[in-house]
C-alpha cells in the first residue's frame, strides 16, 4: 500500500467523485469534511475521515501528516450572493490557511502534489479567439471588473502559485469548466437544470448562452493524472468542449424520455429578467440567483484549448453529451426511489 492520499472536501460534487476514484485505484484514502456536512455521495466507501473545516488548522494538520497527495476540492460557488464577503474569506482566506499548513516542514517532507481545484473563469478569454492557459489575467483594470466570484477564484489560484514560486508547494492548478454527470447529491445549479429538463418543468430555455462543460468522472480523472504527472507550479484547463444550454436541455430531456421545452426566450430578455433579479436583491436584501452578475458568468464565454491536459497528463475526456445523459438518467432514478420510499 503506498503513502496515503487526502481529499479535502470529498463531500463535494468533484470532490466525492475524486474519492470514489481513488478507492476504486486501491488507494489509501483520507477524507475531510465539515462537520454536519452531507457525505451521502462517500458514506458507502472504505476511507477514514476526519472532521472539521478549512480553519481548523489542527485537523488539518493531522489528517496531511504523512500524505503524499492532497487534493483540494473547497469552494464557495454562490456567485449571486449580494454580499460576496463569504466568497473571499472560503476561496481565498481559507485556502491560505490550508496552504499554511501543507508547507509546515513535517507535512511537506512527504507531499509530493498539492492538486488543487481552480476554475476555467481564472483563464482570461475574450470573444473571437481561444484561450491557453498562457492568458492570464493581471491587469488591475480587468480584475476590478470581474464579478466577485470569479475575482476570488482568481486570487485563490495566484495565491496557489505564489506558494509554488515562493515556497516550494507542489501545487498544480486544475481549472475545470462546467461539470455534467451522476451524483450531483447536493444539486448544483447547473445540475438543477438538468433536474428541471429531466423532469419535463423547465418552461423555456435561455438563448444565446453557451459554456465549457465536462463530464464529473473525467474531470475527477484528469485530477487523478495531474497527480501523477502534473508538473508543479503549472495550470491546466479542464473541459470537454463548448456547449450550449439549449442543447443540454435536450440531450437531458431526450435521455429522460420527456419533452425538451419549445420556447426559446432571446438573450436580451434573460438581461431583462437579470435586471430585475439584481433590483430585487438591492430592494429586499435577498440573495437572486438570476442577477446580472449570474448571467455575465454565463456570458462571458470563449473557446478554450485544452491540449495542454491531454498532452501532458494524457488525459483523454468522452464526449460530455454521454455525461449529460447519465445526470438525467441520476435524476430520473433519484425521483423514482422516492415514489418507492413514499408508496
Amino acid at each position: 500500500m503506498s503513502a496515503p492520499v487526502l481529499v479535502i472536501g470529498a463531500n463535494g460534487y468533484l470532490g466525492s467523485h475524486v474519492t470514489r476514484k481513488l478507492v476504486a485505484a486501491g488507494n489509501d484514502v483520507r477524507v475531510m469534511v465539515r462537520d454536519g456536512a452531507n457525505t451521502v455521495g462517500i458514506d458507502d466507501l472504505a476511507v477514514t475521515r476526519y472532521v472539521g473545516d478549512i480553519w481548523n488548522s489542527d485537523v488539518l494538520r493531522e489528517a496531511m501528516t504523512g500524505c503524499e497527495v492532497v487534493y483540494y476540492c473547497v469552494v464557495d460557488t454562490r456567485g449571486w450572493l449580494r454580499d460576496p464577503a463569504p466568497l473571499f474569506r472560503t476561496n481565498v482566506e481559507g485556502t491560505r490557511n490550508v496552504l499554511d499548513v501543507a508547507v509546515e516542514p513535517g507535512i511537506a517532507a512527504t507531499l509530493r502534489k498539492f492538486v488543487f481545484t481552480s476554475s476555467y473563469v481564472t483563464v482570461g478569454r475574450t470573444r473571437g479567439r481561444v484561450a491557453t492557459e498562457a492568458d492570464v489575467i493581471s491587469d488591475p483594470a480587468d480584475l476590478k471588473s470581474l464579478t466577485p466570484y470569479v475575482r476570488s477564484r482568481v486570487q485563490a489560484e495566484n495565491l496557489v502559485m505564489e506558494y509554488a514560486r515562493e515556497r516550494g508547494l507542489p501545487a498544480v492548478a486544475m481549472c475545470v469548466s462546467t461539470t455534467y454527470g451522476a451524483g450531483d447529491w447536493g444539486r448544483t445549479p447547473h445540475g438543477a437544470i438538468i433536474a428541471g429538463s429531466a423532469f419535463g418543468k423547465l418552461p423555456f430555455v435561455m438563448g444565446g448562452i453557451e459554456l465549457e462543460a465536462v463530464g464529473i468522472d473525467d474531470a475527477a480523472q484528469a485530477m487523478l493524472l495531474a497527480a501523477q504527472k502534473g508538473r508543479a507550479g503549472e495550470r491546466y484547463l479542464i473541459s470537454e468542449k463548448m456547449i450550449s444550454n439549449a442543447d443540454v436541455v435536450r440531450i437531458a430531456a431526450e435521455a429522460a424520455g420527456v419533452p425538451a421545452p419549445t420556447k426559446k426566450i432571446p438573450l436580451v430578455l434573460s438581461y431583462a429578467m437579470a435586471a430585475l433579479g439584481s433590483a430585487k436583491s438591492r430592494l429586499k436584501g435577498t440573495d437572486e440567483r438570476m442577477s446580472l452578475g449570474s448571467l455575465r458568468l454565463m456570458r462571458a464565454e470563449a473557446p478554450v484549448d485544452c491540449s495542454k491536459a491531454r498532452r501532458e497528463l494524457g488525459w483523454q475526456p468522452r464526449p460530455v453529451e454521454e455525461s449529460i445523459r447519465e445526470a438525467a438518467k441520476f435524476w430520473v432514478g433519484l425521483k423514482a426511489a422516492k415514489r418507492q420510499r413514499t408508496a
